[in-house]
């Protein structure tokens, strides 16, 4: 059986009169079930949208989600990426709905559970359906991949330098400071 955006929406209505609180996403007519992340990939996201946001938002660029923010996309699929972008351009005023567009950068971040193969997927997707630039942060490798539509994956680590020029004209940040702080 093949579900959609309406039998989710009724299944998020039934789990809130349960006082369940589940992220759900729709792909290829199933509902699935999208469990916490660990801390650690909280935290990247986190600090991920703090550094991103504060270039955005003075610049009214446009608006910075995290990992709640659904997107019903072309394929009619409702997906939520761990951090997303979309320009002022496309989306003038936030909506209280999910968003019927594919963002402009999508963000996934590799949690202790997750297997990179599904993530890269799911980046492609989005790419395939209208996204400039896919993130894939690898805690566990030390890695940020950028990707675009139709070309390799560029690895970056450490020192190195994470800029979207077709995004964010000026901004850069070193990978390394995506990466959680250790107090000694």
């Amino acid at each position: 059986m093949t579900l959609t955006i309406d039998d989710l929406e009724r299944l998020q209505e039934k789990l809130k009169e349960d006082h369940c609180d589940y992220q759900l996403e729709l792909q290829e007519g199933s509902i699935v079930v999208m469990g916490p992340s660990d801390i650690e990939s909280s935290e990247i996201g986190a600090e991920f949208i703090r550094l991103l946001g504060n270039w955005v938002k003075p610049r009214k660029l446009g608006r910075v989600f995290d990992s709640s923010g659904g997107f019903i996309m072309p394929n009619s699929e409702l997906r939520a990426p761990d951090v997303s972008f979309v320009s002022a351009q496309r989306l003038k005023r936030t909506i209280r709905d999910f968003a019927q567009l594919v963002p402009d950068l999508v963000v996934e971040i590799k949690s202790k559970t997750d297997r990179i193969r599904p993530l890269e997927d799911k980046i492609k997707l989005f790419l395939q359906l209208g996204a400039l630039v896919g993130i894939l942060i690898n805690p566990d490798e030390l890695t940020l991949t950028i990707y675009r539509l139709n070309s390799e994956g560029e690895v970056l680590t450490g020192e190195d330098k994470l800029i979207i020029p077709e995004l964010f004209l000026g901004w850069e940040i070193s990978i390394s400071q995506i990466w959680p702080p250790v107090f000694e």
